[in-house]
């Protein structure tokens, strides 16, 4: 566990000298606490939480509830990681004044120290009116998988000289807004590389490229617990799913062959004491 809180200044100075931000999602306790005690910089409750962990088929259908049930949980185990959490699809778009009391019930219900939102230029006034009202702000450009109904997929963005000078000016906008960080997610590294210099604060990226001033992967990509094909720019850092599977496989095997429990994993009845089942039905073949 890394010795210091993180902070937005931290994070600033992580960026000034060089040392690359270390983030991951977590979506309830055992994950951030091994996030955390891990020394990782950031904790994202992301809306990946919908496909990762509820089963969705995108993120569209995940609820300020469930954000808030989740980042609860995540909040518990986070001791010296920033914790930012996701607004979900539905939350922030309708008007600023919607964007400014969910973030509210973000930080007040859950304890995030930050908040995440997707889109550049036209996100601008709602980035700085949560600036405004004290609270520090992610944006998210690039490929924004909220948008995946216009973007027609998960496409690569910012592909050629017009989109990519777009994907810079959504950058500018958000940093002048007030953003305190921005995750870049699939986008070209060299593109990257020009908007990380560009920038006074720090870029977090996700299919963009090593130029960032860090990266951030789902926690299920990192050990293969997606159950889907991922994408080019994960990788897995442990199989967790084959060593969870072998591991069920191997206790219901102990089961069915009644090798678990062993007498030393059984309680005894104390020496001296009888039991009697006066009454009680007894199994034809003698046995419970």
């Amino acid at each position: 566990m890394r010795a210091d809180k993180v902070t937005p200044q931290s994070l600033l100075s992580q960026k000034q000298n060089g040392t690359a931000i270390a983030a991951v999602t977590a979506y309830d306790y055992p994950t951030a606490r091994l996030a955390d005690e891990s020394g990782i910089d950031i904790v994202l409750v992301g809306d990946s939480l919908g496909m990762a962990v509820l089963g969705y088929e995108d993120t569209l259908s995940v609820t300020m509830e469930e954000m808030l049930h989740h980042a609860r949980a995540v909040r518990r185990a986070v001791q010296q990681a920033m914790l930012v959490v996701d607004f979900p699809y539905g939350s922030y778009q309708i008007s600023v004044e919607d964007t400014v009391r969910n973030a509210l019930r973000f930080v007040k219900e859950s304890g995030s120290q930050a908040v995440k939102l997707e889109g550049g230029v036209s996100q601008a006034t709602r980035v700085q009116a949560l600036t405004t009202a004290e609270i520090p702000v992610f944006g998210h450009i690039g490929l924004i998988p909220q948008s995946v109904h216009r973007m027609g997929g998960y496409r690569v963005q910012g592909l050629s000289e017009a989109t990519a000078a777009q994907v810079c000016k959504d950058a500018l906008a958000l940093q002048a807004a007030g953003a305190i960080a921005l995750v870049l997610e699939g986008i070209p590294r060299e593109l990257a590389a020009s908007i990380t210099s560009l920038l006074t604060i720090p870029t977090i990226g996700i299919g963009a490229g090593p130029d960032c001033d860090g990266q951030i992967l789902v926690f299920h990509d990192l050990f293969s617990l997606s159950f889907r094909q991922p994408p080019k720019f994960v990788r897995s850092f442990g199989n967790a799913a084959t060593l969870i599977r072998n591991g069920l496989e191997d206790f219901r095997e102990a089961v069915r062959t009644r090798s678990f429990p062993n007498d030393r994993e059984s309680y005894h009845m104390p020496a001296g004491v009888s039991i009697e089942l006066t009454g009680a039905h007894q199994p034809a073949n003698g046995k419970r």
